[in-house]
């Protein structure tokens, strides 16, 4: 039962899944809250050219994958603000592109270092204690960000008009939020896989909304969810020898499904009448 433990490795690798399945769960609950589940899919497939166009350059992974995912983001609300392109459509068009680029790029420079399969599914051989430490940090200042700026973060998620009318600086929210997430997209990458990195961030948050309607809880059980069905799905993987990413995403499905089996067989309350208050009969009309 302990023995995967006995390696460096997946000690590592575990390690990396909870905090990378908690920070996806975390930032999940801003992204399904605003509606915009599609941007985590999008912009994982982005950094992907991001990643080899990094490599391309020589210069750091981290940094440039990052401000690539940014850069696309920044890209996507840009192009979304015209009246004649939808959201979703913007973030079709540009994050494909992007991985097509990627795509074009590591088939034209064969040394890329990074492990394609890896890349796209996930692989905990290959956590170092440099990825590890670069997880913990974007884990720690997503939650120093979020706990900051908690109440514009709030307010910008649900009604993003009322917010700037009352004074909250929804561009830089927005703008903050962009390098969040893309941050949290590069370091998840080598755990999860680009292909598998939005349904970390979308399936924890679902499933917490179905057991809770407050915003804080929510946002709590999120992040648990997403931290222990990192830690089973790591632990799992290594017993049945698969991609690590696409079990996390199995346990965090199967989750899924055991919290909307129980919510829809827990009985609905039916609110009490307000005390006090009797019907008004109508009679006829003289």
């Amino acid at each position: 039962m302990f023995e995967p433990f006995d390696y460096e490795f997946f000690v590592r690798g575990i390690i990396a899944a909870t905090l990378v399945g908690g920070l996806c769960g975390m930032i999940g609950v801003y992204i399904v809250l605003k509606r915009m589940s599609y941007i985590g899919h999008g912009l994982s497939h982005a950094v992907l050219g991001g990643a080899v166009v990094s490599f391309v350059l020589s210069i750091n992974f981290l940094i440039g994958a990052t401000v690539w995912g940014f850069f696309c983001a920044q890209l996507i609300a840009l192009t979304a603000k015209k009246r004649k392109i939808a959201a979703d459509a913007a973030i079709g068009v540009i994050t494909t592109a992007s991985f097509a680029l990627g795509i074009v790029l590591i088939s034209r420079y064969k040394s890329f270092t990074r492990d394609f399969e890896a890349a796209l599914f996930g692989n905990i051989l290959g956590v170092t204690l440099g990825d590890l430490m670069a997880i913990l940090v974007v884990t720690l200042a997503t939650i120093a960000v979020l706990f900051v700026a908690y109440k514009y973060f709030l307010f910008a998620t649900f009604d993003g008009e009322v917010a700037q009318f009352y004074g909250v600086p929804t561009g830089w929210v927005e703008t903050l939020f962009s390098l969040v997430l893309a941050a949290t997209i590069v370091v998840s990458m080598q755990v999860l896989g680009v292909l598998l990195i939005a349904g970390a961030t979308v399936i924890p948050p679902v499933s917490a909304r179905m057991l809770s309607d407050r915003f804080r809880t929510v946002l709590l059980l999120s992040t648990g969810l997403g931290a222990a069905c990192g830690f089973v799905g790591i632990y799992l993987s290594f017993f049945v020898d698969v991609s690590s990413g696409a079990a996390v995403v199995l346990v965090e499905a199967a989750v899924f499904a055991m919290v909307m089996a129980y919510s829809n067989l827990k009985p609905r309350r039916v609110p009490n009448p307000a005390p006090n208050v009797h019907p008004i009969s109508v009679g006829q009309p003289e």
